[in-house]
């Protein structure tokens, strides 16, 4: 494991264990959601979002997810590590 990974796991850990209060989820652009979520390499979280949201977008979420996740692999095919 690089050290960019050791230093960025706890700070991604801790932001994926905070929930989203009524303002966040209202004004959440949920492309930019899923496809952060998926550039660090984790499944999708669109059904704890949508036990913390009254409503989520799944469609722009979906997209943003996949987008991100091809990103991440691309990346990680790029840098030879597994």
């Amino acid at each position: 494991m690089t050290a960019r990974a050791v230093v960025s796991l706890p700070i991604f850990l801790i932001a994926a264990c905070a929930g989203m209060g009524a303002d966040a989820c209202r004004v959440a652009n949920w492309y930019e959601l899923g496809f952060r979520d998926a550039i660090f390499g984790i499944r999708p979280q669109d059904a704890t979002y949508a036990t913390q949201c009254e409503r989520i977008d799944l469609a722009q979420y979906s997209q943003g997810w996949r987008e991100g996740n091809w990103e991440f692999e691309r990346r990680k095919a790029n840098s030879g590590v597994d």
